[in-house]
């Protein structure tokens, strides 16, 4: 696995961002590319902002011991995988401000660092290593820029 807090990866996931147009049409699925930067950066708003509410007690513990480790593991996801709820993105969003937020969340990510993550709580499964933050953001991004072509 990659790893996001370095600054090479960052800038090869950013350069594959860059390749992404408008138009750029999925391999798989239902998302459009506006719809997918969109939903990536589902991921960094859970872990940088309040926009997403914390799952209650029971609904915490089905994701720490059912999703989790599929989340945070180093083996890739497989095409037209399930979706939670809150990655879910039904409407059309702007392009060039979906790409330019993505980024930025990457790079604050790399600005960050791996010591912040370290320990740092996940709203759905609580405390994580850094290397499972990593592995959550990189595999993520990555299957996502792959059903891109990118």
């Amino acid at each position: 696995m990659k790893n996001i807090f370095d600054p090479p990866v960052t800038a090869e996931l950013i350069s594959r961002i860059n390749q992404l147009k408008p138009e750029t049409p999925a391999l798989w699925g239902k998302m459009t590319v506006d719809q997918m930067l969109a939903h990536c950066c589902v991921a960094y708003e859970m872990a940088f902002t309040n926009k997403h509410p914390k799952p209650n007690a029971f609904l915490r513990f089905l994701l720490k011991a059912f999703v989790k480790k599929g989340v945070v593991n180093e083996v890739p996801y497989s095409k037209n995988i399930r979706t939670a709820p809150a990655f879910i993105i039904t409407e059309r969003k702007n392009f060039e401000e979906e790409k330019a937020r993505l980024i930025t969340y990457l790079e604050h990510t790399l600005s960050l660092g791996r010591d912040h993550f370290e320990g740092k709580e996940s709203l759905s499964f609580g405390p994580m290593t850094a290397q499972e933050w990593n592995n959550q953001f990189y595999k993520h991004l990555d299957h996502h820029l792959t059903q891109f072509g990118v």
